[in-house]
């Protein structure tokens, strides 16, 4: 029986009230005085999702006893730059459904989508600004930067089938891990630990961020619309080669490699059903789940020199719940 929802209840339950007070800041720093940005920001940061960047920021912080209130603002800047980067994928991705609820480029249209976005980075940079810490605006800044270039890297691999895992995985650590890695920096620098602890923290954020997108793939294929909250057999139809078809590429039979062939060519999703049966029977998705469990593995070796505290087993529940979940 699994205990996902158990368990990340708990993680949160940990950091309720600073949660509280992060959403606090997100509802006032997202007011604009144009109404469409007021209406579009708040549709789709209302939709929730699980806020693992923010939580990673308050659960880092506090492990390193943090007393301040700056993890609150940092944790909002982390899920600003998250929100921009969705609204702005599910315009690329032509994506209809997020966190079971229509996107906002459905909703509202591409154009609106894409500027809204704009407006949430430019905001996210005005809030770290108003920090006036340096190593806080270079990791972000940083992170920023490499994500888009992680972007730009989706788009040449779509609808190319001879993707390498390498490749592959270069995309997840900078569109993905990167700001996961990020966030993980921040908790540990505003607290002041030391540059081993941060860089410790940062490489808990990057395995972390990389098993669960990992855990993705799986659920693109494996999982269940209603739990997921997108569309089943999204990638497919958007042309992306994830781990789980490149997988099938290199050991399925030759068969197999010219139905995914094809689909990662056409974004043909009326194979779906096809391709999905091939997945399962050659082992893609269980050599996936390995991957995740991995990095996962990996995250929770980073925290060995953590002190212990009820903040850490949080950290390393969370790792545990990045290759348990379903969804």
């Amino acid at each position: 029986m699994s205990t996902q929802p158990t368990s990340q209840n708990h993680i949160i339950s940990t950091i309720a009230a600073d949660m509280d007070a992060v959403n606090g800041v997100i509802r006032q720093r997202l007011h604009s005085e144009v109404a469409l940005v007021n209406q579009i920001a708040e549709y789709i940061i209302s939709a929730g999702g699980k806020r693992i960047r923010p939580v990673l920021v308050l659960l880092v912080a506090n492990a390193y006893q943090y007393e301040g209130a700056a993890h609150h603002e940092l944790a909002a800047v982390v899920e600003f730059i998250h929100t921009a980067t969705l609204l702005h994928d599910d315009v690329v991705d032509e994506s209809s459904l997020r966190r079971g609820r229509a996107t906002a480029n459905a909703l509202f249209g591409n154009a609106a989508s894409v500027l809204v976005g704009d407006f949430l980075y430019s905001r996210s940079f005005q809030m770290m600004v108003s920090l006036d810490n340096m190593r806080v605006m270079r990791i972000l800044s940083d992170a920023t930067n490499v994500i888009a270039e992680g972007e730009v890297l989706q788009l040449l691999n779509m609808h190319d089938p001879d993707v390498s895992e390498e490749s592959y995985l270069k995309v997840i650590r900078s569109k993905t891990a990167k700001l996961f890695e990020a966030a993980a920096e921040l908790g540990a620098l505003v607290a002041g630990a030391s540059d081993a602890q941060i860089a410790a923290a940062g490489e808990y954020g990057r395995s972390l961020g990389t098993a669960f997108q990992l855990i993705d793939d799986v659920l693109d294929y494996a999982g269940d619309a209603s739990e997921i909250g997108k569309n089943v057999g999204d990638d497919l139809r958007e042309g992306k080669p994830t781990l789980p078809l490149i997988y099938l590429m290199e050991h399925g039979s030759e068969e197999q490699r010219q139905l995914v062939r094809s689909c990662i060519e056409t974004g043909d999703e009326q194979h779906f059903d096809a391709v999905l049966a091939a997945i399962t029977s050659s082992g893609a998705l269980d050599y996936t789940r390995r991957a995740a469990e991995v990095q996962a593995d990996r995250a929770t070796a980073a925290l060995a020199s953590m002190p212990e505290s009820r903040y850490k087993d949080s950290l390393l529940q969370l790792a545990r719940f990045a290759v348990e979940r379903t969804h």
